[in-house]
């Protein structure tokens, strides 16, 4: 048998791929004058699987301060979840404000 050349022992490790993280988005609540504030409670938990307690604190948020952040996700989800609230919205005549913006 022939004999093989030595390498020095340098070996070639695999490289492991990271996949980059997609960018997310905040869903954003703003506050307006008509809307009731029960109203926006049940976005928060029919869209956004908040509990009671959450959903008021965060209804509470919007009310006092003038936005506030329903939940920070993937563009797609979070433009959809945008979606869904202004179409709940619009449904029930109300004119509650959602948008989404770069967290």
């Amino acid at each position: 048998m022939a004999n093989l050349p030595n390498d020095s022992g340098t070996t070639l490790k695999p490289e492991v791929a990271k996949p980059k993280l997609p960018p997310m988005y905040k869903v954003l609540l703003l506050n307006d004058d008509y809307t009731p504030m029960e109203f926006v409670v049940e976005c928060l938990e029919r869209f956004f699987n908040k509990s009671r307690e959450q959903a008021t604190q965060i209804m509470l948020k919007v009310h006092t301060e003038g936005v506030g952040v329903c939940g920070i996700y993937p563009q797609d989800i979070a433009e959809t979840k945008m979606n869904q609230v202004l179409e709940f919205a619009r449904e029930h005549q109300h004119p509650l404000q959602c948008t989404i913006e770069t967290a």
